[in-house]
């Protein structure tokens, strides 16, 4: 089914106008605020320099005597000599400063002894935990080497002890010995079997 334009409720041009317009609104939002201070910041940067040019020079010659006097007892003279440099306070300033700065490094310095102090602890903690592990497995890999000798010389016996036992059937056998009669007349006599 084709779409009708005469008849359809959709009309291609308003579409295409309201997608343009949705598309310059997002635009418009996206960018304007940042457009309205950058602006507005040339417009004062603008007023500051039209401001400036008619405006002349100040030539500024005051007596460093304030016009009002002020009675004697209510003067202070620390106003009238705020802008001069006075070398005592300044140099009492300096040596504050100084103390300051010296006080803050000795309490660094402490701290850096401090903090090496509980690391070397912790270091000496580490090696006799570390010395004592070393001698459990010093002990564990003794008892290992003495039961794994023991355990060869047990073989070894045992080797021998067949060695012999067939040495000793084998000279029975040969003597006229034989293992059936031996078991039956264990087994009446109730003892214990034979090898």
């Amino acid at each position: 089914m084709a779409l009708n334009n005469r008849s359809g409720s959709c009309n291609w041009t308003v579409a295409k106008i309201a997608i343009v317009f949705l598309g310059l609104s997002l635009v418009g939002y996206l960018l304007g605020p940042p457009l309205y201070w950058h602006l507005l910041e040339g417009f004062a940067a603008v007023r500051r320099s039209s401001s400036a040019a008619s405006c002349p020079p100040c030539n500024c010659n005051c007596d460093p005597r304030p016009d009002i006097s002020f009675p004697h007892g209510l003067v202070n003279s620390s106003f009238t000599d705020c802008a001069k440099r006075d070398p005592e306070v300044n140099e009492d300033t300096e040596k504050n400063f100084a103390e300051l700065l010296s006080e803050e490094l000795k309490l660094r310095e402490t701290e850096a002894t401090e903090s090496q102090q509980r690391a070397d602890m912790a270091l000496l903690e580490a090696k006799k935990l570390t010395s004592q592990y070393q001698k459990e497995a010093d002990k564990c890999n003794s008892g290992m080497e003495t039961c794994e000798e023991a355990r060869e010389k047990a073989e070894a016996a045992l080797v021998s002890q067949k060695e012999q036992s067939a040495m000793w059937e084998l000279r029975a056998r040969q003597r006229g010995w034989k293992e059936a009669g031996v078991r039956a007349r264990a087994r009446s006599q109730g003892g214990v079997e034979a090898f």
